[in-house]
């Protein structure tokens, strides 16, 4: 083990408190004293616990599905992987696969868990499972989705044309894509 994978102490939280919140987001501020002596206070998003899943379902070895919908952080329409909220008392995998039913309007009867992701974990404290969905029926069930999500199909092929396109920026798509492209070549 090198000094750099040398496990470090986790800060002791002294006081942990909610700051602000809407229907969306918990800010929850933490009053940290770390290992050396210095005291701070971080805020961060408080996420729910539950977590989320992103899923690449193929429809075959080499095509996969993709959704475009409103992204209102942008303000704009967005290309990207199937996604949500597991719901309470549901594992990754009954998530990935409630989600493609109702995002794509198809179920899975594989699924598969390539790696778990954070965004800006310095300010976010929520987990992404990354999932790969194979040997597609179709299913649709409904969603919370206020509008009908379009589905496109893609050739991984044409990977790099789709990184070209100015509506395909999640970085979390992008990781899954890439991820998804190393899965299929073992």
């Amino acid at each position: 083990m090198s000094k750099a994978d040398t496990p470090k102490q986790l800060p002791t939280i002294h006081k942990r408190e909610i700051v602000a919140k809407s229907g969306l987001f918990r800010v929850e501020q933490l009053h940290l004293e770390f290992s050396n002596g210095e005291e701070r206070i971080f805020e961060r998003m408080a996420g729910s616990g539950r977590g989320a899943v992103m899923i690449v379902p193929f429809i075959n070895n080499e095509e996969f599905l993709l959704v475009k919908e409103y992204a209102a952080g942008l303000h704009e329409y967005q290309v990207g992987f199937p996604k949500g909220l597991i719901d309470p008392g549901e594992s990754p995998e009954e998530a990935a696969n409630r989600e493609l039913k109702e995002e794509v309007g198809f179920g899975a009867k594989k699924i598969q868990h390539l790696h778990t992701v954070t965004m800006a974990p310095t300010f976010f404290s929520a987990h992404m499972h990354i999932m790969v969905a194979t040997d597609l029926y179709p299913e649709k069930l409904v969603g919370d989705e206020p509008e009908p999500l379009e589905v496109q199909q893609w050739h991984i092929r044409d990977m790099h044309k789709l990184l070209a396109r100015e509506d395909f920026t999640e970085a979390r798509c992008i990781a899954a894509l890439y991820m998804a492209k190393e899965w299929l070549e073992k």
